[in-house]
């Protein structure tokens, strides 16, 4: 653990994954994005997918939605 001190990103706490220490290799492996702007979205998208459980979005709706609902334009 000795050896991951000092090796953060530029958000406080995250430590770098040590299987490749290059940043500028793993933004090129992501075509185009920055390592903070993935983790980031990972949080996001891991925040959402844990407020989902409550809503139970896979369960059939309680009430029929109107007739023109997803017309466009309205």
């Amino acid at each position: 653990m000795t050896d991951l001190l000092g090796k953060t990103t530029s958000l406080v706490g995250w430590v770098k994954h040590e299987m490749e220490p290059d940043g500028k290799k793993l933004e090129d492996q992501l075509q185009g994005g920055q390592l903070a702007e993935g983790i980031l979205e990972a949080a996001y998208e891991l925040s959402l997918a844990g407020k989902m459980i409550p809503w139970k979005p896979w369960e059939p709706v309680v009430e029929k939605p109107p007739a023109n609902q997803w017309k466009w334009p309205m």
